[in-house]
């Protein structure tokens, strides 16, 4: 059975009855997971393995993981890790180091999607809902340390997702309560676009933004707009990988989630996100949802084998790497290669 193309949420931390018959009759590509649905290491690989035993063993499972204030996965039983911001200005192996440990420890629990890192411009007087999600102000350094924290997600045997393409960082307001209008003309919003295009080859999905941008499209938000997805997502900044909107659930769209679902991937998107995990949600969602198209198969298959193509480090051996050039964080780390690969 082809699945749905489309990832969803859960409601608690086991997989009920109820969920897995929905998977089992209207299969999504696959699940995120947040806070509700995470209470320890032990619990968390049963829900895991309980999702792949009912989806299939390369079902992908997401989690927001960036460190700073969006992650899923705290202390006391896991690392706390930085914020983006944190690494503006120091050399590149601590963050692959940081984000190679970060990955890991994703993958050690079952998840191996991780939604980061942010590729948003850091706009003074924009709203506070990017902040220091993003690594700066600056695109060329913001591209420099993204793609550091992609490889070391890749390394980790996790698959990134760059975010929120092509750029979210400008919004006056938060897409998660209303949707945020970008004025800003198109000489400007090179800029935006800019980290985006640097890394469109790295392998990486990508989330995009519930933002218009009236420049582009005076009538449509970037998720469901034909003009955005084709003209500028895949266009101009040439990026060709597996296309993931951000929550339709979120305040930015306005409509039912299942005829959002169409509008997303009749604009372009390979993937809907669907993440309220309330029962009746999903399978409405799951109802209007297109199959996964043939293109967008050929690009999840293709980012496993960016990742897998990528050689991992002992998580031991990592947090030692990061500690240490965290300690003189503008110092080289010698014998660090960041394109490592098995011979």
């Amino acid at each position: 059975m082809t699945p749905r193309a489309a990832i969803i949420g859960l409601s608690g931390q086991s997989l009920t009855a109820e969920e897995a018959a929905l998977l089992r009759a209207r299969a999504p590509v696959g699940i995120i997971l947040f806070a509700r649905n995470v209470a320890d290491p032990a619990q968390l690989r049963r829900l895991t393995a309980d999702i792949r035993g009912t989806l299939g063993a390369e079902a992908p499972i997401l989690i927001d993981q960036e460190g700073g204030r969006v992650a899923r996965l705290k202390p006391p039983h896991w690392d706390r890790f930085p914020p983006a911001a944190g690494f503006e200005g120091m050399a590149e192996p601590a963050l692959r180091a940081s984000a190679q440990l970060l990955g890991a420890t994703c993958v050690a629990e079952g998840l191996d999607v991780v939604c980061a890192p942010v590729l948003d411009l850091r706009v003074p007087h924009a709203h506070g809902v990017i902040g220091d999600r993003a690594f700066s102000a600056d695109p060329a350094e913001i591209a420099r340390l993204g793609a550091a924290f992609v490889t070391g997600l890749q390394q980790a045997g996790a698959i990134p997702v760059i975010k929120h393409i092509p750029g979210h960082g400008r919004a006056m307001a938060d897409s998660h309560v209303e949707l945020p209008r970008v004025g800003a003309n198109e000489a400007d919003l090179a800029a935006d676009i800019a980290p985006f295009r640097a890394l469109a080859g790295s392998g990486a999905w990508a989330m995009t933004a519930h933002v218009l941008y009236e420049a582009w499209d005076s009538a449509l938000p970037a998720t469901i707009s034909p003009v955005v997805v084709e003209r500028i997502i895949r266009g101009a900044i040439g990026f060709d990988g597996v296309l993931v909107t951000d929550d339709l659930a979120m305040g930015a769209l306005q409509g039912a989630s299942n005829d959002l679902a169409g509008a997303a991937i009749a604009a372009g998107c390979d993937l809907v996100l669907h993440c309220t995990g309330r029962l009746a949600d999903s399978a409405a969602l799951l109802d209007g949802c297109p199959p996964l198209t043939d293109r967008a198969a050929e690009r999840l298959a293709e980012a496993r084998a960016v990742r897998d193509a990528f050689h991992g480090r002992d998580p031991a051996a990592l947090r030692a790497l990061r500690d240490a050039i965290l300690s003189n964080p503008f110092a080289a780390a010698p014998g660090d290669d960041p394109t490592a690969r098995p011979a």
